[in-house]
């Protein structure tokens, strides 16, 4: 049954109660996030690319809609959740605005609002790079989609994590290498070079896990605020992936991607006859390749570390959020009491996150100087 319009929807209760609202298929509706003190859901039609916030009961409502259910039975199993029962103005109210946001099946579709593409310039700008993004990951899954498995997979964080034993356990010596690094203006540039493609194999990893897990990728391209070119990836619908570790996992795809990497560069170091000059090449690559991966990982905006963080903490803007909450707790406002319980857990967890994770990277910073310093 096609869908009243805006104007239409002022039918008798008899008919409002035996209409069956479908939204159309190309609708993402979210897990809930905390926002704030609110918990929403976030709703993105992927056709025109708009996205809004909805709180829980709306979204108890708008997710039912699948063309099967009447109003009358939706608005029964609302009633069973919330002791309420909606009347005509509240049904008029939730479908004109499904209606002229056209989520719906049979209302027209919203005109897709025309974004000026960003102007580029020799100082900043991006350039997308192949035609059909997605179809380009989807490539790229079917022949490296095995690594996902976790045959496959174990084994090689096995080998991450004893790579980064061995760098751990010798970092002055490889702090030493990145200093006789830069004074060496060849062996610098093939460094640069390694770890820009480093970089770029981390946003593709994230299309590539994206899309295991049911991903869509929007654009893969080329951005640059000089002196800075970088590679993107853009995933049209991260935020509404099945489930919360498959967000995860997409997030932290990059960091995986970094390390893996420099494997093969671990295994020449440790075990290839080298002169001199390319082992401690070797050795600076390994650590500024482990400082390149791990440093997506800290929890502030716009870092993948902080996707995982929001994630974790299943939120939307959670530095923001965590700010303004921890600021009312200082106050011993009031206000702060009305937080629901898990946002009162979460905020203040993130905040102390945040902070031992930057202190840590400041004593590994200072750590590094004193011993370049002292050698």
């Amino acid at each position: 049954m096609s869908a009243p319009g805006a104007s239409g929807v002022s039918g008798a209760s008899a008919g409002l109660a035996a209409y069956r609202p479908e939204l159309r298929p190309r609708v993402l509706l979210s897990d809930p996030l905390l926002d704030g003190a609110a918990t929403v859901h976030l709703i993105k039609d992927t056709g025109s690319g708009n996205s809004f916030k909805v709180g829980a009961k709306e979204h108890f409502l708008i997710a039912r809609m699948d063309g099967e259910r009447s109003l009358a039975e939706i608005g029964e199993e609302y009633a069973g959740e919330y002791g309420r029962r909606l009347g005509d103005a509240h049904w008029q109210q939730i479908l004109t605005m499904l209606g002229t946001k056209g989520l719906l099946a049979g209302t027209p579709a919203p005109k897709v609002p025309v974004v000026a593409d960003e102007p580029r310039t020799l100082l900043r700008g991006t350039l997308p790079l192949v035609a059909d993004a997605d179809a380009t990951t989807a490539r790229l899954h079917r022949v490296f989609g095995f690594l996902l498995t976790p045959w496959a997979m174990v084994p090689l964080l096995v080998l991450i994590v004893a790579m980064e034993a061995a760098v751990a356990s010798r970092t002055g010596e490889l702090l030493i290498a990145v200093r006789e690094l830069f004074t060496n203006p060849v062996l610098l540039t093939g460094t640069a070079i390694l770890l820009w493609l480093s970089t770029a194999l981390h946003e593709l990893a994230h299309g590539v896990v994206a899309r295991h897990y049911g991903g869509q990728v929007a654009e893969i391209g080329l951005r640059w605020r000089l002196p800075v070119v970088i590679m993107y990836c853009t995933v049209d619908n991260y935020l509404y992936l099945g489930r919360r570790r498959h967000r995860i996992a997409t997030a932290v795809a990059g960091a995986v991607m970094n390390l893996l990497f420099l494997l093969p560069f671990c295994g020449l170091w440790l075990l290839a006859p080298l002169d001199d000059a390319t082992h401690e090449a070797l050795a600076a690559l390994l650590l500024l390749g482990s400082v390149q991966a791990f440093a997506m990982l800290v929890p502030l905006p716009p870092l993948d570390g902080y996707r995982i963080a929001s994630q974790l903490a299943g939120a939307t803007g959670l530095a923001a959020s965590a700010g303004g909450y921890l600021r009312l707790a200082l106050r011993r406002s009031p206000e702060a009491s009305a937080y629901p319980r898990r946002a009162r857990i979460a905020y203040p967890a993130y905040a102390l996150g945040t902070v031992l994770v930057l202190a840590a990277v400041v004593a590994a910073v200072v750590a590094g100087a004193h011993h370049l310093l002292t050698t």
